[in-house]
């Protein structure tokens, strides 16, 4: 019955409005002459017609008819007296009704009552369109497609009285015919129609929405209003990439993309009038067609776009941010704007390593790396003309792509740093004397990325790490980071790679990494002079053979001169080098002595090598 109130309600506007309505919203290909099958008015006779009393809406019958029956005269063997509507399918769903003024495409079959076609929109391939209730259309007609959704099925019985009349139409129609219709309707606008945006999907997080003179990158499926589809992107293996706003789409589209977010989905409708129009488009658009597009929105940017910055996470105390020059070691996932990964260092379990700001990577991550923490994580938006342009790379990156990096900063160094020291904590007492070069030294240490990555620590060995300074036997910042330390002192020393293990690394440690260590000084001693094994504290003995001879046999096998070595030491009148096996030292000093190798010193191989050295120095001069 709403159906019917509606109809009614309708036709009674229809009635009091004046019928008219203009010939160029009719089809192209209607003929000039109305012929019966495009539902015209058929001339002056029918135009007393349309201004008959209008019928009470109770005489608008749905009639389930079976067969023939359908649209008989009524049961009282009357003549209909209104339209006869049959709605035989009716789609799920209707988000619109026709209504009086509304352009409608259909097709429809037309026959008598006894089943012989007159016309049909399908013989002749066309579609009919043309506005509907404005006089346009046999009265029947309109009347019958009031209320219709796209889709809609429906059989229409029209009475010859709001059809052609007596007087019909010469060789199609004869006076007086009940006229049976087969309509589907597969459009329906207006004039005052607008496009039409229903948002299916949005993603939670939205950096930026579409602007006019943005450029976008977004996938389609295009459909008339009935479903028939018509063209995708998906189809063509990318997307479809354009400017908004600046004349390159339909009007329509340029409208529906607005205020859309990257990953957003959407369904947009276009009128006809902001799509292709009375022409159409090739074979696909027909004239006056409205378009349906489910819309995925890429990414978007603007030629004007700088890269866009945001700190994901910023390690407290920074208090060095990189700059143009340095060499930075960092993690990054790499995205297209929908979300789609490119690229990831973790995949390769190894970082990127590079200098910032010389040119190495694309320009916008050069930008974007820049006055950042050690520690910090960064999300960088790269628009296209700082990444790879028109033309992307590889079969990942597409032309125009706007690229997304989240950024973890590993650590960074200039070749210019040096060591950084920081003092931790020193011994209450007084210091008097520090680590110097030659001294052997024992601490403890832990190593580790500045990341907090744990590479080593003397802790795992349950022994302090033993090293004579500039004595190359530790890694060159390392061993200036101990220099002039207190027994007891802690320091935390930083270490650029060109004072650690450069480029290539070590084992354990990644190319190019700085290192943290962590250290305490557990014992210092006093080095020798540069090639000695043992040195007096006081002066020698004056007959230094002689107390080496203790059997006083004339000769000093390694057990005499090992006794006696190690009673000097013992006594305090001279120390060995320290940090080395005490019997590897005394062996090799037997060995410098035994110059003919045959087991034991003599009187005139013992030589001391202060008189060595000054011999050397007599004979060079």
């Amino acid at each position: 019955m709403e159906d019917r109130k509606r109809g009614s309600q309708l036709w009674e506007e229809e009635g009091e409005k004046e019928s008219g309505g203009s010939d160029s919203l009719a089809s192209p290909s209607l003929p000039a002459f109305p012929a019966p099958g495009t539902m015209l008015r058929a001339g002056p006779p029918s135009h007393t017609l349309l201004r008959l009393p209008l019928l009470p809406p109770l005489l608008l019958l749905l009639v389930q008819a079976v067969g023939r029956g359908l649209g008989r005269a009524s049961p009282a063997g009357a003549p209909l007296e209104d339209v006869v509507i049959e709605r035989y399918h009716i789609p799920r769903a209707c988000p619109r009704e026709v209504q009086m003024g509304d352009f409608v495409r259909y097709h429809y079959n037309g026959t008598f009552e006894d089943g012989k076609k007159f016309d049909s929109s399908y013989d002749r391939h066309t579609l009919v369109a043309i506005v509907v209730g404005v006089g346009r259309l046999i009265t029947g007609m309109d009347r019958g497609l009031m209320g219709m959704c796209v889709n809609e099925r429906r059989r229409l019985v029209v009475p010859p009285h709001l059809g052609y009349g007596s007087i019909g139409v010469a060789g199609l129609i004869p006076p007086d015919a009940t006229l049976y219709f087969d309509v589907v309707l597969l459009d329906v606008w207006n004039k005052a129609d607008t496009v039409q945006v229903s948002t299916l999907l949005r993603p939670p997080h939205c950096p930026r929405m579409v602007q006019d003179s943005d450029f976008v990158r977004y996938h389609y499926n295009g459909t008339l209003l009935d479903g028939t589809a018509f063209d995708n992107s998906y189809s063509k293996g990318g997307t479809y990439d354009t400017y908004v706003g600046s004349g390159w789409l339909i009007k329509g589209m340029d409208q529906g993309l607005l205020g859309m977010c990257p990953g957003e989905r959407r369904k947009i409708i276009i009128p006809p009038f902001l799509a292709y129009g009375e022409k159409g488009y090739g074979t696909v658009i027909p004239s006056q067609a409205s378009l349906v597009f489910h819309v995925l929105l890429i990414d978007v940017h603007n030629p004007k776009d700088t890269i866009q910055l945001e700190t994901l996470e910023l390690p407290p105390g920074c208090v060095r941010r990189a700059v143009a020059g340095d060499f930075m070691r960092y993690h990054y996932n790499g995205s297209l704007m929908d979300g789609t990964l490119f690229d990831s260092s973790y995949s390769r379990n190894h970082t990127y390593n590079t200098y910032v700001g010389q040119g190495y990577i694309i320009p916008g991550m050069d930008q974007g790396l820049q006055g950042s923490c050690m520690g910090e994580r960064r999300r960088i938006t790269i628009p296209p003309h700082l990444a790879y342009g028109e033309n992307g790379t590889g079969d990942k990156i597409p032309g125009s792509a706007v690229l997304i990096f989240d950024v973890h900063v590993i650590d960074f160094h200039n070749p210019a740093d040096p060591v950084e020291i920081k003092t931790l904590s020193r011994p209450a007492e007084t210091c008097n004397e520090t680590a110097k070069p030659g001294d052997f030294v024992r601490y403890h240490y832990n190593c580790s990325l500045l990341d907090g990555t744990r590479l080593f620590s003397s802790h795992d060995y349950g022994a302090p790490q033993e090293a004579t300074l500039g004595a190359n036997k530790v890694i060159q910042g390392l061993d200036i980071g101990l220099q002039d330390m207190c027994v007891g002192e802690r320091r935390q020393i930083v270490v650029p790679p060109h004072l650690a293990h450069g480029e290539s690394g070590a084992r354990g440690v990644p190319g190019s990494a700085v290192l943290l260590f962590e250290v305490e000084l557990v014992s210092r001693e006093d080095g020798l002079p540069t090639g000695y094994l043992f040195v007096w504290h006081e002066d020698p003995p004056a007959n230094l053979f002689e107390d080496l001879d203790l059997n006083k046999d004339g000769e000093v096998p390694l057990e005499e001169f090992s006794t006696f070595i190690k009673a000097q030491v013992s006594e305090g009148k001279g120390r060995l080098l320290p940090g080395q096996d005490p019997e590897k030292t005394i062996g090799d000093m037997f060995q410098n002595q035994d110059r003919n190798q045959d087991g034991k010193i003599t009187g005139e191989e013992l030589k001391l090598k202060s008189d060595e050295d000054g011999e050397r120095v007599h004979e060079e001069l």
